[in-house]
């Protein structure tokens, strides 16, 4: 993809979702559609697009001029028109726009299609998606390529990385390279099992055992502070064997899961790829989600956390809820009809996705800075759909 095309992307995180709960400028337009990855299918997502903006403009016109409408709608029909986005779709979009600015984010994750304006953002796909308690990043490591991959239990995508990352040895070190008159040549062996075999004159391996060292290094502070910091989100090595040792010992990330998968990202399918990161970051989610059961339970017994809605919400809104648990794909057809009083009204039973008070009160407890964490119903330890944690 061009740069271009990657600077009008956005990396999914707490900190947009938090900015898109703080646009006070209206309207706010929300779009959201499942889109394909391959042709001929993904022909047809410009015209989906194209059909949700009409249904903006026909909602626009009805408070604006066709002066004003034309305005707002511009970044989307610019969007609509540039056929190198279009080539490079996941399995779902986020176009969401202000007055202010103007988002685009693809998602691993297909969403139900609508498009909204209003006097906020609908983010409750995004943060549906980004407060889920099971996703994880892949590094992909070579001294011939780097990949980053993000996923959950049941799909894992590559993550476009700008056009200045360093994607192998020679990009990352340029004229600093020690080993330049080395070539590094990867034979593979059955199952991935290859080796990066060092020919030069002289054999100079401790000048390439020092540039993969300085490599590496490189790889681990970018992938830190750009991606694992702004998510949060645990991260495995895939890689050789003799790689991990050296990554673990340079890397200062806290979020590099000690376990990773000893092969060639290179050489297995997809599919292969989930069942092994799976297999390596299930025992973490599984702890992380007993562990915060275990702290619900003692903040409940000692007043410190509830499960009931009412309390729950006069609570958020106080600003006191640390860390709220939400029953996943659970919905509750009401909405609140005041975020700042904590009262509610019932909503349009057809709108779930528009309508639901579990959401809005975790809308309102990421608003006042606290953890949202979406989880599996056969994991929640209460009944009514919630569990809060109180700061005090």
């Amino acid at each position: 993809m061009r740069e271009e095309e990657n600077n009008i992307m956005e990396l999914l995180t707490t900190e947009l979702i938090k900015e898109l709960l703080s646009i006070g400028s209206t309207p706010c337009l929300s779009l959201y559609m499942p889109t394909y990855r391959s042709h001929p299918e993904n022909l047809q997502d410009p015209i989906r697009f194209q059909n949700l903006v009409k249904q903006f403009e026909e909602s626009l016109l009805e408070q604006y001029s066709a002066i004003e409408v034309k305005k707002f709608l511009e970044p989307y029909l610019t969007l609509n028109n540039n056929s190198e986005f279009w080539g490079h779709t996941l399995d779902g979009l986020a176009v969401l726009g202000s007055t202010e600015f103007f988002k685009v984010i693809r998602l691993p994750i297909a969403v139900q299609e609508f498009a909204v304006v209003a006097d906020s953002f609908n983010t409750k796909p995004l943060r549906q998606y980004l407060q889920s308690a099971d996703r994880y990043h892949v590094l992909g490591l070579s001294l011939h390529e780097i990949k980053l991959f993000e996923g959950n239990r049941h799909s894992l995508v590559e993550v476009d990385l700008p056009p200045d990352f360093p994607r192998t040895i020679t990009e990352a070190l340029g004229d600093e390279l020690t080993g330049k008159h080395t070539t590094v040549a990867s034979y593979g062996g059955t199952g991935g099992e290859s080796s990066d075999m060092h020919h030069g004159h002289g054999g100079k391996k401790d000048e390439v055992d020092k540039d993969a060292e300085r490599f590496f290094n490189i790889i681990a502070k970018t992938i830190h502070e750009n991606y694992s910091k702004p998510t949060g989100l645990p991260l495995i090595l895939a890689a050789l064997p003799e790689h991990h040792s050296l990554f673990q010992k340079l890397s200062k990330n806290p979020l590099l899961l000690h376990e990773g998968i000893n092969i060639n990202p290179a050489s297995i399918s997809t599919d292969k790829m989930i069942k092994l990161a799976w297999e390596v970051v299930e025992p973490v989610y599984l702890q992380k989600l007993k562990d915060l059961v275990k702290k619900f339970e003692q903040a409940k017994a000692n007043n410190l956390g509830s499960d009931n809605i009412k309390e729950v919400i006069k609570a958020a809104e106080a600003g006191r809820v640390d860390t709220i648990l939400i029953e996943k794909n659970r919905v509750i057809a009401e909405r609140l009809r005041n975020k700042n009083t904590g009262t509610f009204k019932q909503a349009d039973l057809t709108k779930p996705i528009l309508d639901d008070l579990l959401d809005d009160i975790g809308e309102l407890v990421t608003k006042m800075g606290g953890e949202v964490l979406f989880i599996p119903s056969e994991k929640m330890p209460s009944k009514t759909g919630i569990a809060a944690l109180y700061r005090y």
